[in-house]
Parts: C-alpha cells; sequence; structure tokens
C-alpha cells in the first residue's frame, strides 16, 4: 500500500553524476526504517542487526547471503524521505486505512503531548542566549568550526517539567478513544505548551474531546461553545492558589481519566517497548520525519496488538 508514495522518494541529482551502485529498493529500506523505530536502534546497530537476525532479513524479504544496507544507506534513504515531505502522506494513508476498515471510529479524541529528548548541546550561557534569540554564536561560523556546527541543534529546546530537565522536541498527539491509534501529530520545541497546539485536533468529526487539565482554560472553553458546541467534552478541571478543586470536581477529573489514561498507555509503550522518547538527529526537519516515522510504527504495532486480540479486521 506504501509502494505509490515511495516511489516518489528519489535522490536529489541536480548536483549531476549518476555515480554509485544502483540503490535498495525503496519498500526495503522503509520496512528498515520502520524496524529501527520499533526499537529506536541507530543505523550502525541497525546493520548489525539486519546481518544478525533471521527474522529481520525475511521481514525485509532477503535471503540468507544478502547483505544488509549500511549505516550510511540507511541514513541517506531517510535524509530522502525527509527531503520528500512524504513521511505525513504515509502516516495520513496509513491512518484512512484504518479509518475505512473500522479500527479507527472517531467516537472520541484524547490530546497529549510528549517530550523527544535529542543530544545535548555544551553550550555556554553566552552562545545560548545568542542561540535563544534566534542566531548563531560568531566563533560557530569560522570555516575551521564546519565540523562542530553540524552537530549543534540550533532548534531544539530546554523545557523543564516536575523538576526534570529536557532537551529537544515535543510529539504532541491526538488518539482515537477506541482503539488507541494515534491518528493527528504536530511536533514543536521542548518548551511550547501543551495548550497552544490543540486547536489543530479538532475538526467536525470529533465527538468527545479529552484532554488533562493543561488544555483547560477560559478561553479554550469558549472558544468550543463558539465554534464546536456539540462536542462533547471531558477536560480535567484544574485548582488555583486559595481555591482548591472540590470533591465532585476531584471526582468528574477521575471519571475523564478512565478514558483520557489510555493515551498514557501510547506514550507508555513508546517508551518501554519501543526504546524510548530519543532522536539522534539534528534539526526540527529531521526531528519532525523520525518522530512522525515512530508514530507510524506504533501504530503498526497496535494494529498488530488488535488483529491478535480479534478486535480489527485483516487489510486486503
Amino acid at each position: 500500500m506504501f509502494i505509490p508514495l515511495l516511489s516518489r522518494v528519489k535522490p536529489d541529482r541536480s548536483k549531476g553524476g549518476k555515480g554509485g551502485r544502483p540503490p535498495y529498493p525503496n519498500l526495503l529500506m522503509f520496512k528498515v526504517l520502520i524496524l529501527q523505530m520499533l526499537y529506536n536502534l541507530s543505523d550502525e546497530q541497525m546493520e548489525f542487526q539486519i546481518n544478525d537476525r533471521l527474522s529481520w532479513k525475511r521481514f525485509l524479504g532477503m535471503t540468507l547471503s544478502d547483505k544488509a544496507p549500511d549505516a550510511t544507506s540507511i541514513w541517506l534513504f531517510r535524509e530522502m524521505l525527509t527531503n520528500s515531505g512524504r513521511y505525513d502522506a504515509i502516516f495520513t494513508l496509513f491512518t484512512e486505512t484504518m479509518e475505512h476498515l473500522g479500527v479507527i471510529t472517531h467516537k472520541g479524541t484524547i490530546v497529549d503531548a510528549s517530550f523527544v529528548d535529542a543530544p545535548r548541546q555544551r553550550n555556554t550561557r553566552e552562545e545560548n542566549k545568542v542561540i535563544k534569540e534566534h542566531g548563531m554564536p560568531e566563533s560557530w561560523d569560522l570555516p575551521e568550526n564546519a565540523p562542530m556546527l553540524a552537530q549543534k541543534d540550533m532548534e531544539a529546546e530546554w523545557a523543564k517539567k516536575n523538576h526534570e530537565l529536557h532537551f529537544g522536541y515535543k510529539d504532541h498527539v491526538s488518539v482515537d478513544a477506541d482503539s488507541k491509534m494515534i491518528i493527528d501529530w504536530r511536533v514543536t520545541g521542548a518548551s511550547v505548551h501543551d495548550s497552544q497546539i490543540w486547536k489543530c485536533f479538532i475538526s467536525s468529526n470529533v465527538r468527545a474531546f479529552w484532554a488533562d487539565s493543561a488544555y483547560r482554560s477560559a478561553e479554550a472553553m469558549e472558544w468550543f461553545s463558539k465554534h464546536y458546541p456539540d462536542i462533547e467534552l471531558h477536560i480535567n478541571e484544574k485548582g488555583y492558589k486559595n481555591h482548591p478543586l472540590t470533591d465532585d470536581q476531584k471526582a468528574g477529573n477521575r471519571e475523564n481519566s478512565r478514558v483520557r489514561a489510555r493515551i498514557e498507555h501510547v506514550f507508555g509503550h513508546m517508551t518501554n517497548t519501543m526504546g524510548g522518547m530519543t532522536i539522534r538527529c539534528i534539526g526540527i526537519v529531521r526531528a519532525e520525519c523520525v518522530i512522525v516515522m515512530r508514530n507510524l510504527a506504533y501504530n503498526l504495532s497496535r494494529y498488530a496488538t488488535l488483529r491478535r486480540c480479534g478486535r480489527a479486521p485483516k487489510m486486503v
């Protein structure tokens, strides 16, 4: 089902020269990326594991004597996919297929976000101040510092939550309440608050909306009543200084959390089963591709689980 979209992922030949060996089939490389996202492995580890594991070679359609794509080939295909922008269309295609099969029902939508940590930068305070103002430290622009600059992520951001520091990005997602599948996504810097993105996930096919207290505000409630008055809202309430939650509000939050907690299962699966919410790339464009591919890998894994439980039909 992905082959027509993958056929548009091609190398940039604008610089001339066709040289080099024939590329691996795009479908094979796409499967390599899915495996990489399911286990959160580096490119070098992927090359080793494909050569080592017969089950992986079988999944990739390779014979015992076939040599695995090397780390550079894996990196280049991911770059091609990033530059083509087709990762969004691939994710959307699978989501629409799940809707057609009735796996994604849209009876309820849950929204939340999670940090995706990137390699931390060891910059001076002065350098961080310049970066925060969307500039570049003068010393980084010198020719002799070009290798260092290639490893500097000036788009990742710092954020602090529950006394924990995070450096990187945020994966904002909306999840189908019935199937626990991700149906939409946005990627931002880590410092962007959850409440700034949720409007992107609201449409006319949303029947009920669940979110934690970070999404609740007078402005949000007014926006819903004005634009989508028919949506059934289940947004947790929050207490304020000298105005703690009442017993009824606490009970209401517990009832909302029975459904809202299902989105925590999504992030929990990514953290505990898929190797953690971390990335190894530089820049928000590459980070977006990797995060979306990880969201797709989760959906594929979730579909396999629903198939085993008899809760999802087989794709023809």
